[in-house]
């Protein structure tokens, strides 16, 4: 220790890097984190300030739920062996909180549902063509991966409101929204967050039945079917990304494209990330090129004038699937800006998908 250094009394160190004095003693006793010098006649203990790092990340890691075990492996080890301890640390929090909560779900389902009168918002449609919405936006839920980091891009947005029924759903790269005209609503606006697996699993019992109603309570909600079954959701309580801003914030169209959606998937189906679509206006067909694939040219109906683009095979490809119909609308404004695809047989279903930086050579055209 450097004799000049200033020593600080266990209480005011233990304020300054968030611990208790008691909590010091603890790690001291554990040979955690060992004071700079002890009074041999009163015992009490002494701390320098080059200590604060040591003591600052030993608070973080224990509030982190590390064991004493672990931590001597951050402190002490290795940066190899700190990641890796780290890392299954992670793994095992995860696992603990969706048992948690598939556990904490179950039981509230399980719970009699006390609704209140009346639901916050109701909304009757079709049975089928609700599995179908939930279907077509089911592509834009985050992965696994992006879920364990933002949970709530795992869930779709439902909506009532003025006689339509929204589902939502966005994993940053795309946003799909799904417009249902309501057969009959009640109610004031309301929003619910959904698990997209749980929707899916509810969408399949609703494809059985010939008219769904969609109740909306504070906390969750259920699907009502003809014969009164009912089945109920649990809602998550998370901010969700506000797409009407997403969609209020697009930039005016200058190029639409309408094209055969099966001929554009297979285009574009077998590419790698940076494959390119041109348009060419005046012979009314688009070249679709680079990705590792080679140049294909597709009839067209093409507006605004030339323009090239680049996709995420992996992003654009389930978008078009979700699609129906014959045909698909690009609606562009530029090379960088997100693009619409619509059905242009079903204007209430939109995608939006962000288009990529193009990775490959140009070929000549």
């Amino acid at each position: 220790m450097d004799e000049s250094e200033e020593l600080l009394g266990i209480g005011a160190f233990a304020r300054r890097v968030g611990l208790t004095p008691s909590a010091l003693r603890f790690y001291d006793d554990c040979g955690v984190l060992r004071p700079a010098r002890v009074d041999p006649a009163s015992g009490y203990r002494f701390y320098g300030a080059g200590q604060d790092g040591r003591g600052v990340l030993l608070r973080r890691l224990r509030e982190a739920g590390l064991p004493l075990a672990d931590v001597r492996v951050v402190l002490d080890g290795g940066e190899a062996e700190a990641r890796t301890v780290l890392r299954a640390h992670l793994e095992r929090t995860r696992r603990t909180a969706d048992t948690a909560r598939a556990l904490v779900e179950g039981l509230l389902r399980d719970l009699p549902m006390k609704a209140p009168e009346q639901p916050l918002g109701r909304a009757v449609v079709g049975g089928a063509e609700l599995a179908s919405a939930v279907r077509q936006v089911g592509p834009a839920v985050a992965d696994a991966g992006t879920r364990a980091e933002f949970p709530v891009l795992g869930c779709v947005l439902i909506e009532v409101d003025d006689e339509e029924l929204r589902l939502v759903a966005t994993d940053r790269y795309r946003l799909a929204v799904r417009v249902l005209r309501a057969r009959t609503a009640g109610g004031g606006p309301c929003r619910v967050l959904v698990d997209a697996a749980e929707l899916a699993d509810l969408a399949t019992w609703a494809l059985r039945q010939q008219y769904v109603d969609v109740e909306v309570y504070g906390d969750g909600g259920c699907l009502v079917g003809e014969d009164g079954e009912r089945r109920a959701f649990v809602g998550r309580t998370a901010e969700y990304p506000d797409y009407r801003l997403v969609l209020e914030g697009l930039d005016d169209v200058r190029h639409r494209v309408i094209v055969g959606r099966a001929v554009l998937r297979a285009a574009f189906a077998e590419r790698e990330k940076g494959a390119a679509l041109t348009t060419r206006p005046g012979a009314q067909e688009a070249v679709i090129s680079g990705g590792g694939g080679s140049l294909v040219t597709v009839s067209a109906v093409c507006t605004g004038p030339t323009l090239r683009v680049a996709f995420d095979p992996a992003v654009l490809v389930p978008a078009l699937d979700a699609g129906v119909g014959p045909d698909v609308l690009l609606e562009i404004a530029s090379g960088t800006a997100p693009v619409v695809v619509r059905s242009a047989d079903q204007g209430s279903f939109t995608t939006l998908v962000m288009p990529v930086r193009e990775r490959v050579s140009r070929e000549t055209e």
